[in-house]
């Protein structure tokens, strides 16, 4: 926009210079008044070409048109948000208009899943559209180091491409904000993964308020590579939507991405009082604190979309909101009919809300019921802006749009694979296998009806045995592609084989078995 104003100033120096010169030209000659307004009509029709350009370009509604082929792309991420704590999932306690208005202007995804039910392994598969395990990327980041590498190792191999090297190799101005998870090192900085702006934290969370005492290097919160003074910290939800708002009002003439990774509802449980008093009728003090910050995200999220309607761009925007993994046991969250929580195969651990709207091009209130991934955002956001892939290696998710048009009977996975330490699994149709590698000798294995028993209250794996040799065959055959984890995790052994059993059920049994 800027070199555009710049060319058409210098056309309007140019168009008053032979103005003037005409001027002196008739005043010289002694010519007619009536050739003199002859040759000002023709200068005058510069005049308005010149304006009548000027105004199309600057005007917010119509220069959302001027990049029809490169829609804006906004990815937003929710933090352990609880799968039935959303108003168009089900939820009655916490409102959530301005998230649910995303599902009711575009399509709601019923059988969404995340490639890990931890944060940053199924961050890392979001951000590469690949299973996270391909590069070493199993468990949430750690010092348990393995065998040939150092802590500067632990997080994303630099090797991989995000989301972002791709929308950036594709002509978008691209901002990750919030909360990375991806390392801590220079080599793992956004600004080195394919993001020309940061605004956030690279660790797993950090405090919505100011600390009293320096924070850790990981939960300083950064404005691309400068620390922001914790005096300036007000509160963190509100901060990380302003800078987004910010970027849509400075990038609105030209394509963007923006990873927007909101920490809430991560713990800690830290909420605005008057929020709070809002919730006054929820007993459970954690609950009230849990509803208190859901309304901030939401708030948030409000405020965005009305950004991007004030400057002209909600119509040529591609919307999509996950959540990142199932809600968590000590957040007060609710996964409704859904067994198990964050950090288990249980569907409570790994199928999370996801919506997607685009005007004009997804149909308003689609509901689509077929099996998909995070790992399927990156070719989706790259097809939308009809770009190429620019050198990233196996993709494992696809190109969503497809699917979602009408008529579409296709699916748009086979299978879908998990692992994280001796836990793993599988679904394929209906179908859905867990399996725990209890020792080198004995795997414990279950099998569900998702169709007839969505909350897997029934183990069918003794009953169709054929079923379980064929599901258990796919998921090794999957492993024999994957690399040996970078690092490893102290949430593991006993407390997945005892996580993943039948009678450990509910909430306060599952917590004993982080």
């Amino acid at each position: 926009m800027k070199d555009l104003f710049i060319a058409f100033s210098k056309a309007c120096s140019r168009t008053l210079i032979n103005s003037f010169r005409i001027l002196l030209n008739f005043c010289g000659q002694g010519k007619s008044l009536h050739a003199l307004d002859t040759t000002f009509i023709k200068c005058k029709r510069s005049y308005i070409l010149i304006i009548s350009v000027l105004f199309v370009t600057s005007v917010p509604g119509i220069a959302q048109v001027a990049h029809p082929d490169k829609p804006n792309v906004i990815l937003i991420v929710s933090d352990d948000a609880g799968y039935a704590d959303f108003g168009c999932y089900g939820g009655k306690e916490i409102p959530t208009p301005n998230i649910d208005a995303i599902a009711r202007h575009g399509v709601r995804f019923t059988s969404a899943y995340v490639s890990a039910s931890v944060c940053a392994p199924s961050r890392a598969g979001l951000l590469t559209g690949r299973y996270q395990q391909r590069f070493g990327f199993e468990h949430n980041t750690s010092t348990l180091v393995s065998p040939g590498y150092t802590l500067a190792d632990v997080g994303m191999d630099p090797g991989e491409r995000t989301i972002g090297n791709e929308m950036q190799a594709n002509g978008y101005r691209t901002i990750a904000i919030g909360k990375w998870h991806q390392g801590d090192e220079e080599q793992h900085f956004p600004l080195k993964r394919g993001f020309d702006e940061f605004y956030g934290f690279t660790g797993g969370q950090r405090s919505f308020f100011a600390y009293k005492a320096k924070p850790a290097r990981e939960n300083l919160l950064y404005d691309n590579h400068e620390p922001v003074p914790e005096s300036k910290i007000t509160y963190l939800t509100d901060m990380l939507t302003d800078r987004a708002t910010r970027f849509i009002e400075e990038n609105k003439d030209r394509p963007f991405f923006m990873y927007l990774a909101y920490n809430a509802v991560h713990s800690p449980m830290n909420a605005k009082k008057e929020l709070m008093a809002r919730y006054a009728n929820i007993p459970d003090s954690g609950r009230r604190a849990y509803a208190a910050m859901m309304t901030s995200l939401d708030d948030g999220i409000g405020k965005l979309m009305a950004s991007l309607k004030a400057q002209g761009l909600d119509k040529n925007t591609l919307l999509i909101f996950i959540n990142d993994n199932g809600g968590a046991t000590n957040n007060s969250s609710d996964n409704g009919v859904l067994r198990g929580m964050k950090g288990s195969k249980w569907e409570g651990g790994i199928r999370v809300a996801m919506m997607m709207k685009w005007p004009d091009h997804l149909a308003a209130g689609n509901i689509y019921a077929k099996p998909v991934s995070a790992l399927d955002i990156l070719p989706t956001a790259i097809a939308a802006g009809h770009g190429t892939q620019k050198g990233i290696k196996k993709l494992d998710g696809v190109n969503l749009i497809p699917y979602l048009k009408a008529g579409n009977q296709n699916t748009p996975h086979q299978a879908l694979f998990w692992r994280r330490g001796i836990a793993a699994a599988m679904r394929t149709g209906n179908w859905k296998l867990i399996r725990v590698r209890e020792n080198s000798k004995l795997e414990h294995v279950l099998l569900f009806d998702l169709t007839n028993d969505l909350s897997e209250s029934t183990d069918l794996a003794a009953k169709y045995p054929k079923q379980v040799k064929l599901m258990l065959h796919s998921l090794a055959r999957w492993e024999n592609d994957l690399d040996t984890p970078h690092w490893g995790s102290s949430y593991g052994g006993k407390n997945q084989i005892m996580k993943h059993r039948m009678e450990t059920k509910g909430r306060a049994m599952e917590r004993l078995y982080p």
